[in-house]
């Protein structure tokens, strides 16, 4: 048995998260790791990379995680709950990137960068992973970047209020969102019907607060799950987030407009130099701004701040942030498997 080389599970790897999840994986600590990827039937058979190796892709079965160490799940939410108490009974550590365990019983959602951020100004951050923790949620993306953002702050500041507007991407709503944006733009300029399967309504060129009521892509509970998260990943300890998602005709990549503010006067160098760190890239004011172009393939959280007029005793600022989602999430997600490897030091690879 070798230390620190484990048998890994990556459930749904031919999705767009875990594609990026597998490539990651391949260049992290677990990078050593025995590597299985696995996937309903139509994406079985289907060749992939993993680090510098070849694999296929198997087909998924309850059987799959046999002497597994660590199971991730990244492919949908009807998959993950058929079956996580599978690999729950083989032994796996479990992480799930399809939020499907939101709410179950001891499945708290992680993120070790707002953990990290938090305990600049308490020891005791959130709740403390154990042995008896099944499995764990990552933190959505738009969480990990609001809750981050707000912990900084927070850890330097006294930090009053905080609202957000976060820009969806069709990213985060799989491969089928994905075409249907790009299938809209191309109709559009072409004069042709549109296709609405997955918005039941025109995302291209457009921005909307809510789509139609038959869509797939939901997103009231997009905003619901950002809202809840915020609150849990932060353990109580910043100010309610005020929030509302917009789907933006983007591909990839989260912006959001955010305003914060704080109970003494600050400057933009102050609260810059509150928000440097690791895992954000604070961009001056006379760089560029940051955008979805500029953090594709960028692993860090891109931030620009610009003050607004406050009132008397309270200084309002406006952060202006961005970030890979796909990046972020597998980012969070290894993370979540660092805080998980803790609890099980050795690994099941003979």
């Amino acid at each position: 048995m070798a230390n620190g080389i484990y048998r890994i599970g990556i459930v749904g790897a031919s999705s767009l998260v875990g594609k990026e999840l597998t490539d990651e994986l391949g260049e992290s600590l677990l990078g050593a790791s025995d590597f299985v990827l696995l996937d309903e039937d139509e994406a079985a058979g289907q060749v992939t990379a993993t680090g510098d190796e070849v694999s296929f892709i198997q087909r998924l079965e309850a059987s799959s995680f046999d002497r597994m160490d660590f199971v991730f799940f990244a492919g949908t939410a009807e998959v993950t709950k058929k079956y996580w108490q599978d690999a729950r009974r083989a032994g796996a550590s479990i992480v799930d990137l399809t939020y499907a365990l939101d709410g179950e019983k001891d499945v708290p959602a992680q993120a070790p960068w707002v953990k990290e951020a938090l305990s600049a100004k308490t020891p005791e951050p959130g709740r403390e992973l154990d042995l008896n923790t099944p499995a764990v949620t990552a933190g959505h993306p738009a969480a990990v970047m609001l809750a981050v953002m707000a912990a900084r702050l927070q850890a330097k500041l006294a930090l009053r209020s905080v609202a957000a507007t976060v820009m969806e991407p069709a990213s985060e709503g799989g491969r089928f969102a994905m075409d249907e944006l790009h299938q809209q733009t191309v109709n559009l300029l072409s004069f042709q019907t549109l296709p609405r399967e997955q918005y039941d309504a025109q995302v291209a060129f457009n921005l909307l607060p809510s789509l139609g009521e038959n869509a797939k892509v939901k997103l009231a509970i997009t905003e619901k799950r950002i809202r809840e998260q915020y609150a849990e990943l932060s353990g109580g300890l910043l100010p309610p987030l005020a929030l509302q998602v917009v789907q933006a005709p983007v591909f990839h990549g989260y912006t959001i407009s955010m305003l914060v503010e704080v109970e003494q006067f600050s400057t933009v160098e102050q609260i810059e130099a509150a928000l440097v760190g690791e895992h954000v890239d604070v961009v001056s004011g006379e760089s560029d701004p940051p955008s979805n172009l500029s953090a594709a393939g960028q692993e860090d959280i891109m931030v620009r701040v610009s003050e607004d007029v406050g009132g008397a005793g309270v200084a309002r600022v406006w952060l202006w942030l961005a970030a890979d989602n796909l990046k972020l999430a597998a980012l969070n997600a290894i993370a979540c498997a660092g805080e998980l490897r803790r609890l099980r030091p050795l690994g099941k690879v003979q």
